[in-house]
């Protein structure tokens, strides 16, 4: 049998391995002038030539900045926050950790992210944010969401943990909700392999949340013993453990160099999965909306017969991944929150239908037609 071919491989070079040992080499290992770096060349690849400065604050995950943005934008015990039941954990948890309730709305068949058309019916006297999550990688409707959410004075969080290399026409994701939280995890287009970051022009929220990530402390320990610093610090308020190490930070930031070829890459590696697999009538492929450009963090197939396909692919040392169940079919969600099955129909069927094949920057062509042919050859996917 050919060499497995893992669902996902980090693309590492020698520049990530050399970025690393040098902050090994330095002597200072936690949050300083690199992850400050890092938080520069995330501005500058996500502002450009933006007239309103951007903050950003680097941190240890992306549930860490869902969690900061959540208390930056006001939200408490008692909340609502609307969203999508069709996303990671991640988003539903970081809401319930302040007390607040998600608020659940539909999905597009098309792209998986919020439906703006069923938006407005889950607004209430109770609304205190609204997150959107741009699954896969391709952005979500956000100049509607907003629209509907600016008239109500309701701030935009979003989940963009796929989507950091996405553009909706040349406006890269994370110029245009409130506040917008990345991930930086080990299978994303930019890897640390733990972290993440926030991006907002509200430089009082970067404030805060660069403050509430290190346990509310007035300065953080690269200030303090830094050059000129002193140890004597302030609590300010209750904070937390968020912060992103400069050893995580130097590999984000070599692999920030790279971001556009191996976008570019997975952008290949979906269009050779398309090209072919247009031909299988049994399976729809995914599809970037007019004007927008896709991160590709995932390549979705829709299929009926998801689970068998899955299984064929292990045996033939192919791995895949199933994004997301829905969070309202986890009975922790449905205890806690009243919510059942069929609720949200759309989100159940893509959950039911979808598979995701591998898609990384050093997967082969060779390799991808392997995994073509293997689907080729499986029954299900000559129907």
């Amino acid at each position: 049998m050919p060499d497995p071919i893992p669902f996902h491989k980090p693309s590492i070079r020698q520049a990530e391995i050399d970025a690393v040992s040098a902050v090994l080499r330095s002597g200072w290992l936690t949050s300083g002038p690199k992850a400050r770096e890092l938080e520069t060349a995330v501005i500058k690849y996500v502002g450009g030539s933006r007239t309103a400065p951007l903050h950003a604050v680097a941190l240890s995950s992306c549930t860490a900045a869902l969690h900061l943005a959540l208390i930056a934008a006001g939200v408490g015990p008692g909340d609502e926050v609307v969203t999508s039941p069709y996303t990671f954990v991640a988003t539903g948890e970081t809401i319930l950790y302040l007390g607040a309730k998600p608020i659940f709305v539909d999905v597009e068949a098309s792209t998986k992210n919020l439906d703006p058309s069923k938006l407005e019916a889950a607004i209430g006297k109770k609304t205190k944010a609204i997150v959107m999550i741009s699954i896969a990688g391709h952005p979500c409707r956000s100049a509607e969401i907003l629209g509907i959410a600016r008239a109500r004075g309701i701030p935009v969080i979003e989940d963009a943990a796929h989507s950091l290399t996405a553009r909706i026409g040349d406006a890269p994701v994370g110029t245009q909700a409130d506040i917008t939280c990345f991930s930086f995890y080990a299978t994303k287009g930019v890897t640390s392999g733990e972290g993440g970051m926030v991006i907002t022009q509200r430089e009082d929220w970067a404030t805060r949340i660069r403050r509430l990530c290190l346990h509310g402390l007035s300065d953080a320990a690269w200030s303090r013993y830094g050059k000129g610093g002193w140890w004597e610090y302030d609590i300010t308020e209750l904070g937390y453990k968020y912060n992103l190490t400069d050893i995580q930070a130097a590999l984000a930031l070599a692999q920030m160099e790279r971001a556009e070829a191996m976008r570019a890459r997975r952008e290949a590696i979906a269009r050779r999965y398309s090209d072919a697999m247009r031909a299988f009538p049994a399976i729809r492929v995914p599809e970037a909306a007019p004007g927008v450009r896709h991160a590709w963090h995932l390549y979705q197939l829709s299929l009926t017969l998801r689970d068998a396909l899955a299984m064929s692919l292990r045996e033939h040392g192919i791995g895949t991944s199933v994004h997301f169940k829905p969070l309202h079919l986890f009975p922790f969600y449905q205890e806690r929150l009243g919510v059942k099955p069929g609720a949200f129909p759309v989100a159940e069927r893509c959950f039911a239908e979808t598979l995701s094949l591998p898609i990384y920057p050093d997967l082969s062509d060779s390799d991808v037609d392997r995994v073509i042919e293997r689907i080729r050859s499986h029954r299900g996917g000559a129907r």
